[in-house]
């Protein structure tokens, strides 16, 4: 017990030294609802970078990435070539546990912040978030030119974004990233990850989440799909012969 007292005292002798940024995240909101009139939301991302008085100033300046990524699904990629007057499927890429929304913020070009290898170590960009980072440092051409394919259809919906200077700083250490959410985003869980670099340098990481669920009429209707696939496949078939019927009687021209 002596021993153990005397090397508590020794530790606190010891000078302060410099300890690392820490960073505080905070979100707008933990939960999306969606109801009848669901058009797409948006969450705020808050964020501090605290760092210690007395350590010195940093000669490069605080760069931060947001990242948000949803649900993850199987997604394949098909590239369809032309042999005469048709269009047939050619070659084609699976990209296994990708993220059905996935949206990137930083407070700078990405070019500004460092070297395309420096984006492919760091992991970086919607890119590099669909590579594996173990293909190394240089893409596969045609890994890369499926997941250039991926994005583009997946960005004319808005579900993966890369906003560059999407990331605002308040004030010398305060930030805000909007995180928008269309109309088409699945439900269920979404992770989010901010990170702060400093001359190519992960400084500081912290991670929370939001959740997107159904509420009301929604919600039972996709409750009973999933329950009950069948009779909810023969109640929809119904209901259409119904309603085409009653059309028909609506609009006779006799």
């Amino acid at each position: 017990m002596r021993r153990a007292a005397l090397a508590l005292l020794w530790l606190l002798a010891l000078p302060a030294t410099a300890r690392p940024e820490a960073l505080i995240v905070s979100l707008s909101a933990h939960r999306v609802l969606i109801g009848s009139n669901y058009t797409g939301a948006q969450i705020a991302v808050f964020g501090s970078v605290e760092r210690d008085g007395r350590s010195v100033a940093r000669a490069d300046p605080y760069d931060v990435v947001v990242t948000a990524l949803g649900p993850r699904q199987h997604l394949l990629v098909r590239e369809k070539d032309r042999f005469g007057p048709l269009w047939l499927n050619s070659e084609q890429r699976r990209f296994g546990e990708a993220p059905s929304f996935l949206a990137t913020y930083t407070t700078r070009l990405f070019r500004e912040m460092g070297s395309e290898e420096d984006a492919r170590r760091l992991n970086l960009g919607l890119r590099n978030k669909l590579i594996p980072a173990g293909a190394g440092l240089s893409y596969d051409i045609g890994e890369a030119r499926f997941a250039d394919a991926l994005i583009r259809i997946k960005g004319a919906g808005k579900l993966y974004q890369e906003v560059e200077r999407g990331v605002t700083f308040l004030t010398p250490s305060m930030f805000q990233a909007p995180i928008i959410l269309p109309p088409t985003a699945p439900t269920g869980n979404y992770d989010v990850t901010v990170e702060v670099y400093s001359g190519q340098v992960l400084l500081a990481k912290q991670q929370t989440s939001f959740e997107v669920v159904q509420i009301g009429f929604e919600q039972q209707v996709a409750r009973l799909a999933r329950s009950w696939s069948l009779a909810y496949g023969l109640a929809t078939a119904l209901m259409a012969l119904g309603f085409g019927w009653l059309a028909t009687v609506i609009f006779r021209r006799d």
